[in-house]
């Protein structure tokens, strides 16, 4: 069993008022706000309801996950919400960074340690990052979104960069 079912992920239809603030979301404004401010009330949320809300989830009806890799100076954990891709039995990530002009840090936690942790709701699994090729990646990005349009846009703003993308597969 992969990630995904022992996560028990699952995408949800966002309505009429979630996909209203995916679009605020997906404007070079909306992205750049929430990649400032999200990330730390989507950890407190995550960790006071045990899992089961996020900010995106509950306003813009995304399937979010944390990460935790390890720091590539620091060597100590690092977490990060995540919008989960499922592809197959797995999970990806994209490390678009709300388009921004910068690689996320968790991109280079991941390539210099593949080994992380995917915790959804009150689940969690240990999996091991691989880079996925070109193909893979047009997948992924297409398989994004179809639950989340942003993801076009991001990468049209962040073309003067590789958005390197992640398949997480479960660790043996």
């Amino acid at each position: 069993m992969g990630a995904l079912g022992k996560l028990g992920f699952e995408v949800r239809s966002a309505n009429v008022l979630q996909r209203a603030v995916q679009k605020v979301a997906s404007t070079r404004v909306g992205a750049w706000y929430f990649s400032k401010t999200l990330h730390l009330p989507d950890k407190a949320l995550f960790k006071v309801t045990g899992g089961r809300l996020t900010v995106p989830a509950l306003l813009a009806g995304l399937p979010v996950m944390m990460l935790t890799t390890t720091g590539a100076k620091t060597g100590k954990p690092r977490t990060m919400p995540l919008l989960g891709i499922p592809v197959g039995d797995d999970l990806a990530v994209i490390g678009s960074n709300y388009g921004q002009r910068n690689t996320p840090g968790w991109v280079y936690n991941l390539e210099a340690d593949p080994s992380a942790v995917v915790a959804y709701r009150d689940r969690s699994v240990e999996v091991v990052a691989r880079r996925a090729d070109e193909a893979e990646t047009d997948r992924i990005f297409a398989l994004g979104h179809a639950f989340y349009p942003g993801y076009a846009k991001y990468r049209s703003r962040a073309d003067h960069r590789i958005i390197r993308v992640f398949i997480l597969e479960t660790a043996t």
